[in-house]
């Protein structure tokens, strides 16, 4: 006889505990794992039980360091045991399945603990621990518990092979999308890529400069329609193609022409939207082209923004082209800003209204190119935009005054 089979557990038996049994269990698959989130799902089989069966639960997780951390607590706190404290008895339910189980005293009274690991397709993902004040649970009861931590360990290790597909797929954006080559000397450059997001799939924005003949640097901004795996490769395709054509040195908007025409040669590829500056520092020009792509600010000494009226060709790849070119003066006390449409956009708005809010920015007069970026991603909350951000600012250098 077990040493538990003395003690009251409530029915064990019988047509009623069986089909609220089932009830529990229904329950259970429709409230944990609903995404495929770690916190969320730990959050959802603690609340599950606390609201179905416990005075108290906590969900202790296996960390990568070796040890225990407890992610989340519902109902009476002070119920639960440490964090991965074993228990004193162990007996099994559903087949065999293991299941702790213990009784102390908590402030007075006589706590009922159940303790289940966390565990799906041999992978332990920790455990969680059921507190109840004055009966122990039954067996029907205990299933389950132990059937609602097994739900939740399948969906943690899908939570978990989520989350480390998307860090490579990250790691893989952020190769692809590195510190674009060196401009000439002559130009002062910074640029920013923030994925969108917490949990974000790699995306098709990305930059580049590419070095000139006679001191003159092609910049370029380019967005790849569409997230995930493709998007980065056309993403990559589309940079090494624009690097062979601009270095034939044609102008900015004869590049986006053979440009389109090559990708338009290729139906599988994304169409992708695309800004080129060409930026001559001797001469103080730049020249600009735009294949569908917002158009640059230029912040003036003052901190104040401008925004160049670029004509705007079709996006790259539908073989159209059309693409026209518009030269501006640009300063040594002017600065260049090109970036993707993550850093304006909100949902719901005129773009035309998410423009303006760019141009009414006023950043600090004197700012370095680096902190002038860094101010208008603090400006606009970047960081929390809903679309990848890809931004690249350029400013040219001061001549020292000759001998």
């Amino acid at each position: 006889m077990s040493e538990h089979d003395g003690r009251s557990r409530g029915p064990t038996g019988g047509h009623e505990a069986l089909l609220a049994r089932l009830r529990a269990m229904e329950a259970a698959a429709e409230q944990v794992g609903t995404s495929l989130d770690e916190a969320t799902t730990c959050e959802e089989l603690a609340g599950f039980l606390f609201r179905t069966l416990c005075d108290a639960v906590g969900v202790d997780l296996w960390t990568d360091g070796g040890g225990w951390s407890r992610v989340v607590v519902a109902g009476a706190a002070g119920l639960l045991p440490a964090a991965g404290d074993g228990a004193p008895s162990v007996r099994a339910v559903d087949g065999g399945h293991p299941l702790s189980e213990w009784a102390v005293l908590a402030g007075g009274v006589r706590v009922h603990a159940v303790s289940v690991p966390l565990l799906a397709r041999d992978r332990f993902y920790g455990a969680v621990v059921a507190v109840r004040a004055g009966r122990w649970f039954s067996d029907h009861e205990a299933a389950t518990i132990h059937f609602a931590a097994r739900l939740a360990a399948v969906h943690l290790g899908h939570a978990r092979q989520l989350a480390a597909s998307e860090d490579t797929m990250l790691h893989l954006q952020r190769a692809l999308v590195a510190e674009p080559v060196r401009p000439h000397p002559n130009l002062e450059t910074a640029s920013r890529y923030l994925p969108a997001g917490h949990r974000a799939l790699v995306g098709g924005d990305w930059f580049e400069t590419v070095r000139l003949h006679f001191g003159r640097t092609l910049l370029v901004v380019g967005d790849v329609m569409g997230h995930g795996l493709d998007a980065a490769v056309d993403m990559n395709a589309y940079r090494s193609t624009l690097r062979d054509v601009a270095s034939t040195d044609l102008a900015p908007h004869r590049v986006l022409r053979q440009l389109d025409a090559l990708v338009a040669e290729d139906p599988a590829r994304r169409p992708a939207t695309c800004l080129l500056v060409r930026i001559d520092p001797a001469r103080g020009v730049a020249m600009f082209a735009s294949a569908g792509h917002l158009p640059p600010a230029v912040f003036g000494a003052d901190g104040s923004a401008a925004l160049i009226d670029v004509p705007v060709g079709p996006p790259l790849g539908t073989g159209v082209g059309g693409y026209e070119a518009v030269t501006r003066g640009i300063t040594p006390q002017e600065t260049l800003l090109m970036f993707t449409d993550g850093l304006v956009e909100r949902r719901g708005e005129d773009i035309d209204v998410s423009l303006a809010r760019l141009a009414g920015l006023r950043l600090p007069v004197g700012a370095g190119v680096e902190a002038l970026v860094d101010a208008v991603v603090a400006g606009l909350d970047a960081r929390h935009a809903e679309d990848d951000v890809a931004v690249l600012a350029a400013r040219p250098r001061r001549r020292p005054p000759p001998p």
